[in-house]
């Protein structure tokens, strides 16, 4: 794909923004269609269930690692300076942030990314806790919380000034990431036919693991011809959440990928939710379920960012290219919605919401 004409007549980072704008509204599309949510999965698994939702995620996760593992074997993509793998990572960081952002999640009853797909579809209580997620998230990386990010993250960082390889680490051959990806696909189809999910929906759960190849596909070729530095990377929504607050705050903000990523999340879950007559203004049922929504935010926003990523941008893209962090972030991210969901003794908001 020849891209230089599109960067000649608009310019980089306007391209880099209608890059983004892209890939939101794929994974916008995608994920309101088939529901996918970590924090639905991770109540169903807590509650000793593998039903639709885990199915769901599985499926998204290993569709991701296919198309990102599958692209690099063909020579078509590169992810080894992707901005996630050339910086050191922070197993610290990966921990106590995963823990506190799986918790979050559980209490305002989805993660980052849902959120931004139900508030697009007129649910209410996700604009208060998205937009106290984003509050926090900028309070995280440049504001009065980011001293404390900076301590948690520097306690335990990976070595030789990246982030780990996994499949370089264990010494595996570059093809055991897809393989990998293949083998959780298979899992996920057969819980799939067990739970008796439709063929639109498992497509639908697959094109929210194909924006995030899509996303490292179309920035990775922008920096293959760009005069300026382009980072790779793909669908997160911590701070790409902080940095469009404050484009709209400030007059100097200069378009970017994350600028476009958000508004197109919005733009593809609406038209979804449209499409199928799904939109619909929804409120706080109760003075608890908003405190906790307000809590959760707040956990996920400081978390999110100490972790690295969010659930998508850690448990999905991350994950996808195997950064060390990425993967211990998301095993964190599960083991703290469990462990609230244990706290709130099972009584929480059903895993389905």
């Amino acid at each position: 794909m020849d891209i230089v004409p599109l960067i000649d007549r608009i310019g980089e980072n306007p391209t880099s923004a209608l890059f983004g704008l892209i890939t939101g509204v794929i994974f916008g599309v995608a994920a309101q269609r088939s529901r996918f949510c970590l924090r639905a999965a991770t109540v169903e698994f807590a509650r000793g269930m593998m039903r639709d939702k885990v199915a769901v995620w599985l499926l998204t996760f290993s569709t991701a690692v296919v198309w990102v593992q599958g692209a690099q074997l063909l020579g078509l993509l590169d992810t080894s300076d992707a901005r996630m793998m050339a910086v050191p990572g922070s197993w610290s960081g990966a921990i106590i942030g995963g823990l506190l952002f799986g918790a979050g999640m559980v209490l305002a009853r989805g993660c980052s990314g849902r959120l931004l797909v139900l508030a697009a579809t007129g649910n209410l209580r996700s604009v208060v806790s998205g937009l106290i997620f984003a509050v926090v998230a900028q309070m995280s990386l440049t504001g009065w919380l980011s001293p404390l990010r900076d301590k948690l993250a520097a306690l335990w960082i990976t070595s030789g000034g990246r982030n780990m390889d996994l499949l370089a680490a264990a010494h595996l051959p570059r093809e055991a990431g897809l393989v990998i990806g293949l083998m959780i696909a298979l899992l996920a189809l057969e819980l799939s036919r067990r739970n008796r999910i439709g063929f639109a929906r498992l497509v639908f759960a697959s094109g929210v693991g194909f924006a995030a190849a899509v996303g490292y596909g179309l920035t990775y070729a922008l920096s293959q011809v760009a005069f300026e530095p382009v980072q790779i990377e793909s669908l997160t929504f911590t701070g790409p959440s902080a940095n469009t607050l404050m484009f709209f705050l400030d007059r100097t903000s200069v378009l970017e990928f994350d600028i476009g990523l958000v508004p197109g999340v919005v733009l593809g879950s609406f038209l979804a939710a449209a499409a199928t007559r799904e939109l619909k203004f929804q409120g706080f049922d109760g003075p608890t379920p908003m405190r906790n929504a307000m809590i959760g935010a707040v956990l996920m926003g400081f978390g999110g960012m100490l972790a690295g990523g969010c659930a998508i941008g850690a448990g999905v893209s991350g994950g996808s290219i195997f950064a060390g962090t990425a993967w211990l972030a998301l095993f964190c991210m599960w083991i703290g919605g469990m462990s609230m969901d244990a706290i709130l003794g099972g009584r929480g908001q059903p895993a389905h919401v």
